[in-house]
């Protein structure tokens, strides 16, 4: 056995917990700076936080122009606020971005640079200033993760920068912060967390042997990553569509809190895979939402590598409530397959990437980008040359996920 568990000081969770936010904040620092976003900023709950924080430490900056995936211009104008204040503890309200957002500026606020002197993987010196993470959707993890993804102009893709020591501090996971999250949003990050529990339990197991337990980020799966992401997957398979359609239902909400939360635990060491590294130039290339690519992408690569996985999949089928008693495992992989279509139809996530506006020409170069998003793409269990993820691709483009060759005797 040799594996790690990484995590905030503190994880806090459950209805009513941002209340606590002002006395972690005040004891983690003075000088605050609060990323979100303008949306965030005018709703009643959020602006109740930032005035109670206010009336807990000596000095607030306040950037709340964060937009979606994370430009370099956002970062550099967090930075300044930041300096203006001379920030000494960082508090993020808001999703994905925001976090990531808040992350990349406590590694500048410490050790100095631009994000280009941090992109890839451990090439963050040391500890950050003190970063106090606080969802309002349920999706990204990125409140647990060692993750930072940003946008850089010149760049094809999108860039990550993966440290363990960007994780946050304290992590305050309140579900009432998402009852006014849009059905659109909602869906869109909802997937995205079932993509993370999904990849992390089909991720491609790593031999044991020497390797840097302390720096090195993602490790592959092991018996606790699968724990987390099988809770994850039940609670999210559960409650997505109930909280699409009804974003009132306070108890989907919950589920989908929580399944967020302990996918985020799970990739943070398992890692994502093949429809994540996909993604990245897809999304770039057409301007969709992480969470809608990622969702789209996910049953073409199961797909794909359906032989290697077939029996983790069937796990899956049975833990996403899927009637497959007497079933197989090959059954039951197929049947889950086919259910995940069916729930990626019922929260409007588009069925292939002509429909999101993908030329087919282009996707031999996306494939070859995507293979060089290494630390993801070592984690994809079926084959990763470009040949392989090209006709991934090349099924999402037409709609077909029987195009790859299985097994004779398979079907």
């Amino acid at each position: 056995m040799l594996e790690t568990v990484r995590g905030p000081r503190q994880l806090i969770v459950g209805e009513g917990v941002a209340q606590n936010i002002p006395r972690v904040v005040a004891e983690c620092g003075s000088r605050v700076l609060i990323v979100t976003d303008r949306v965030l900023l005018d709703q009643p709950g959020v602006a109740e936080i930032v005035a109670a924080v206010r009336k807990k430490v000596a000095v607030v900056g306040v950037f709340a122009d964060a937009t979606p995936d994370v430009p370099l211009t956002d970062v550099a104008l967090a930075v300044s606020v930041a300096a203006e204040v001379d920030a000494d503890v960082i508090l993020a309200i808001g999703g994905g971005t925001v976090i990531d957002l808040a992350k990349i500026v406590g590694v500048i606020r410490c050790h100095g640079g631009t994000p280009r002197d941090f992109y890839g993987e451990s090439k963050v010196p040391g500890p950050t200033i003190p970063l106090v993470a606080v969802p309002t959707t349920s999706g990204t993890g990125s409140e647990l993760t060692p993750v930072s993804v940003l946008t850089d102009p010149d760049r094809e893709l999108k860039v990550g920068v993966s440290s363990v020591h960007i994780v946050p501090d304290f992590a305050i996971v309140d579900p009432e912060l998402t009852y006014t999250c849009p059905a659109t949003v909602t869906a869109h990050s909802g997937i995205d967390a079932f993509c993370h529990a999904v990849e992390s339990y089909t991720a491609r197991p790593r031999a044991h042997g020497p390797r840097d337990l302390v720096e090195q980020v993602f490790l592959g799966r092991n018996p606790i990553t699968d724990h987390y992401a099988l809770l994850a997957a039940e609670r999210i398979a559960r409650s997505l569509p109930r909280v699409v359609r009804d974003g009132g239902d306070k108890d989907a909400r919950a589920d989908m809190s929580y399944g967020s939360m302990l996918a985020g635990l799970a990739f943070s060491h398992a890692g994502n895979a093949a429809p994540h590294a996909l993604q990245y130039p897809i999304g770039a290339a057409t301007h969709t939402p992480h969470g809608l690519g990622v969702g789209l992408l996910l049953p073409y690569a199961l797909d794909a590598a359906e032989d290697a996985i077939g029996d983790r999949l069937a796990v899956l089928a049975r833990v996403c409530g899927l009637e497959v008693t007497d079933a197989s495992d090959a059954e039951a992989a197929d049947t889950f397959l086919t259910w995940l279509d069916g729930l990626l139809a019922d929260i409007g996530i588009p069925a292939t990437l002509a429909d999101i506006g993908v030329a087919r020409a282009d996707l031999p170069r996306f494939a070859e980008m995507a293979s060089g998003v290494t630390r993801l793409i070592q984690n994809h269990p079926g084959p990763t040359d470009t040949a392989s993820l090209t006709a991934i691709l090349e099924a999402a483009w037409t709609g077909d996920r029987t195009r790859h060759l299985r097994t004779p005797g398979r079907r």
